[in-house]
């Protein structure tokens, strides 16, 4: 007879039977998953009961994918698909919505490696990311109405501002008044301005779309769009790396207009790697700024001169963060300023 103090061995249709309870943190914060190849549910930890209101052994034999939104079940199965089938240490991170027990859904982000348990069984690790979703969603929506607001007023100035600038064009004709020509610039500001301003609420929103870019190459563009006068460019830099290419561009023209307009005449402006390898930099060998006054220049409407419209650096500065980099000041080896990009990852 089987001594009754020998606990008795769990049936073989249980399948938490067959998972390794130390492979799984029954106490972890996160939902932890067991599936089979197939993606039929082994176990659940009882986490589930709080992010998604099922008990821990009721979805267990479920197909998992039946309990995606239909918009993403596709996505999360190719992603488990790649997982099974990997021979390596592939590690695939997913987000998509999931089923609660009230019949809405949850933004999850799902966690696999391709480390099977040694009966061919796969952890997923899971957590709640519900309310980030909500905040990126509202700062997407912030976003959307800033540019159309931007674009109203760009639109609503611009037009009676060209009609002040035809007005002085007749007014030339019939007047050589040195007023004039202060008018003139007046209107020049008022553009750049409104341009500047346009281009700022653009900057902030969230990088859509990236492709690998040539440094160099977009350099040059970027000079060709910004009236340099006698200045001189020299490209120190032979990188490529992913980004918008069309906000890189304008992150180039802000900071090549800021050297140009600041650097004085015949200024040498130079686009060089930083020596660490984790960025670029746009240096000049004008005045420079004085150290005490660097970190402002970075903040929108600071400016060191009257002919600019303290934007641009802000310009810089939210382009670069929508990429994820950071923007510094330093002195340059001319004694000038030099504006560094850092956090960029080469190709």
């Amino acid at each position: 007879m089987e001594d009754e103090r020998t606990p008795a061995t769990p049936p073989p249709t249980d399948p938490r039977a067959t998972v390794p309870l130390e492979r799984i943190p029954l106490h972890s914060t996160n939902l932890l998953t067991v599936l089979d190849e197939d993606g039929i549910i082994q176990y659940e930890s009882p986490a589930i009961e709080r992010i998604y209101g099922f008990s821990s052994d009721e979805l267990i034999g479920e197909q998992v994918t039946e309990y995606f939104h239909p918009a993403d079940r596709k996505t999360v199965a190719e992603a488990f698909d790649r997982i099974v089938e990997s021979e390596g240490d592939a590690v695939e991170s997913v987000e998509y919505r999931h089923e609660t027990v009230d019949g809405t859904h949850r933004w999850v982000e799902s966690v696999a490696s391709a480390d099977p348990m040694p009966d061919g069984q796969y952890v997923i690790n899971t957590r709640d990311i519900s309310e980030r979703k909500e905040r990126e969603r509202k700062l997407q929506h912030t976003n959307e109405r800033l540019q159309e607001f931007a674009g109203i007023v760009s639109h609503d100035l611009r037009s009676p501002l060209a009609v002040a600038q035809g007005r002085l064009e007749l007014a030339r004709a019939q007047s050589g008044s040195e007023h004039l020509d202060a008018i003139a610039r007046a209107h020049e500001r008022m553009d750049s301005l409104i341009g500047d301003l346009l281009t700022l609420a653009q900057a902030g929103s969230r990088i859509a779309e990236v492709e690998s870019v040539d440094l160099a190459a977009l350099c040059e563009a970027s000079w060709q769009t910004v009236p340099t006068g006698d200045a001189t460019l020299d490209i120190e830099i032979n990188r490529r790396t992913d980004a918008d290419s069309s906000r890189m561009k304008q992150l180039l023209e802000n900071l090549i207009r800021n050297a140009v307009e600041h650097g004085g005449n015949g200024v040498a402006v130079t686009v060089g790697e930083i020596p660490e390898g984790d960025g670029f930099y746009v240096a000049d060998d004008g005045p420079g700024i004085p150290e005490s006054t660097r970190a402002s220049v970075l903040e929108s409407g600071y400016s060191t001169g009257g002919t600019g419209t303290g934007l641009g650096l802000a310009i810089v500065t939210e382009i670069a963060e929508a990429h994820g980099w950071e923007v510094g000041i330093a002195e340059s080896s001319g004694g000038g300023t030099r504006v560094e990009i850092t956090d960029v990852e080469f190709k």
